[in-house]
């Protein structure tokens, strides 16, 4: 007898297309039957060693997070929840181009402290891998939810290069194309840029397009956090579809907005550029989270060039008055590419995070705020954090503009991504809120996408980018990935005060067909595991 069926559910399928009653049976991971209408029917129905009543819940397939920052939340402990509770199965890691595969003993303690703010130091975490291979095999061991990997194009320059704004020899070069290659062949979905974050950022349009060359060799995508999300927008993202289409690579637009008071209403710009380029027959798909602020470390306003050597010349470089003074005028006055060409507003960037709990009385507050308390510049304060708290202070940015949020996510390409930093006092509330806030606020309160179109972009979709033959719909055969939520109450929890707040209206959730999320509370149960790529 089967494992499981799921009675008199409202079936969104994944496909876009309406919905329908059915009884959904489950049976060793896998949906092994649908029965459409079957009370209607009179017909027999389906019997399985465990049944769940399902009236007035929707079934859809989990939902895959394109950009997540779990890389080591996945490791730290097996509750998860931030994800799990959300109705997600799967995470996409590995992004912005800086992750923990492949290193090396050097290039590991750099990286830890350059992305300190993202996902901490990592003191709490066993490092016993160096390559993805080994990473991936990490996760195997048992996780909340499943989690695909992308090579991040800053680690492989770190290995390959090192911390320096130079031209990549062609012996570095080619190292990078075999590290590239390697982490593909060992499972990697595709590869990450940050390109506005040392040293991924340091790479030229030609060096990213022969890296780009090996990822459609091997069937990934390219996934960049491309070089300005404020002044020069709409260059850089046409700057990433022309090198894409040059080395032949599938594209996908990480966080995919357009911020700061110069691109206040103009994602339609943006819209027009893709809208272009996919009817050329360009690849291309984006990702974006529903809220308008953005979240990053203090770190990463800074210009490229105080990156240069590693985290640790960035600090004697603000230690030292003369170079600070540099950092300022270029932050306060040019407009840095670290803070995307547009001069930094202190009053838009919000202490949500420290690494030093000494400096846990700047969190909540601006930049400005903390410097008005302690009567001195914006700048001396920030300057203080950054040195005291080892470049480990992470920020929410409060820049975007809603209308554009609402554009982008109306698009025929666009996928769900949180962009999750689960570290920190106060995160964003993106990384426990972003899927019930789509499904609550933009399908049910707004009404700007039904709800059969919406779970497409949350499912279907993404699988489709990440070449997953069976997931992302509810299908006979499929993996049972699967989340029920009441679509009258499905709402995020998770506010800019209470940012860890679990949403309401997903009573369930099966990962490989075993409840994570069960009567709306988490199990013990880690049937996650590393969802490697499909051989082409």
């Amino acid at each position: 007898m089967e494992d499981l069926v799921v009675r008199d559910a409202d079936v969104v399928d994944g496909s876009g297309e309406p919905s329908y009653r059915a009884d959904v049976v489950i049976d060793d991971g896998r949906i092994v039957s649908i029965v459409k209408e079957a009370a209607a029917a009179g017909c027999q129905r389906p019997e399985a060693v465990r049944e769940l009543d399902a009236e007035g819940l929707v079934l859809s397939p989990g939902f895959i997070d394109m950009h997540a920052h779990s890389d080591l939340a996945l490791l730290r402990g097996p509750d998860h929840s931030a994800k799990a509770a959300q109705g997600v199965t799967l995470e996409v890691i590995g992004q912005d181009g800086l992750s923990y595969a492949p290193v090396d003993d050097r290039t590991l303690a750099e990286v830890r402290d350059a992305i300190a703010g993202w996902n901490g130091h990592g003191d709490d975490v066993d490092f016993d891998w160096r390559s993805v291979g080994e990473y991936l095999d990490r996760l195997d061991r048992g996780i909340a939810v499943n989690a695909a990997y992308l090579v991040p194009q800053g680690t492989v320059r770190a290995l390959a290069v090192g911390w320096e704004d130079r031209e990549a020899t062609p012996e570095e070069l080619d190292r990078m194309r075999r590290l590239v290659a390697e982490g593909l062949e060992q499972g990697a979905v595709g590869m990450s840029s940050g390109l506005t974050y040392p040293p991924g950022g340091y790479a030229s349009d030609a060096e990213l397009t022969e890296l780009c060359r090996v990822v459609a060799f091997h069937g990934g995508y390219f996934c960049p956090h491309h070089r300005s999300y404020g002044a020069g927008a709409l260059e850089a993202y046409a700057e990433m579809v022309a090198v894409a289409r040059e080395a032949g690579c599938p594209l996908h637009l990480a966080h995919a907005t357009m911020n700061f008071g110069v691109n206040e209403a103009r994602a339609p710009e943006l819209l027009a550029l893709l809208d272009a380029a996919l009817d050329a027959g360009a690849d291309i798909s984006l990702d974006s989270y529903p809220y308008t602020p953005g979240c990053t470390t203090l770190a990463a306003l800074l210009p490229g060039w105080a990156g240069v050597g590693g985290p640790r010349e960035t600090l004697k470089r603000l230690a030292d008055g003369e170079t600070a003074e540099r950092i300022r005028h270029q932050l306060e006055d040019v407009g840095s590419d670290g803070c995307h060409g547009v001069p930094v507003d202190w009053d838009t960037v919000e202490v949500s995070g420290v690494r030093d709990p000494r400096l846990a009385d700047h969190v909540g507050r601006t930049v400005r705020q903390s410097a008005d308390a302690r009567g001195e510049a914006p700048w001396a304060t920030a300057r203080r954090l950054l040195l005291e708290d080892g470049l480990g202070t992470t920020v929410l940015l409060h820049v975007g503009h809603e209308e554009n949020v609402r554009a982008v996510l109306r698009h025929r390409a666009h996928t769900g991504g949180s962009d999750g930093v689960l570290h920190g006092a106060r995160p964003h509330p993106r990384a426990h809120g972003t899927f019930p806030r789509y499904l609550g606020h933009y399908v049910r309160e707004l009404g700007l996408l039904s709800l059969e179109e919406c779970v497409a972009h949350l499912t279907s979709r993404p699988a489709a980018r990440l070449r997953l033959p069976d997931r992302g719909l509810v299908r006979e055969g499929f993996r049972a990935d699967l989340v029920l939520f009441d679509p009258r109450t499905v709402a995020a929890g998770a506010t800019f005060e209470e940012p860890r707040r679990l949403p309401t209206g997903i009573p369930y959730v099966l990962v490989d067909g075993r409840f994570v999320i069960e009567d709306g509370r988490r199990t013990d149960v880690l049937a996650g595991r590393a969802v490697r790529r499909t051989p082409v």
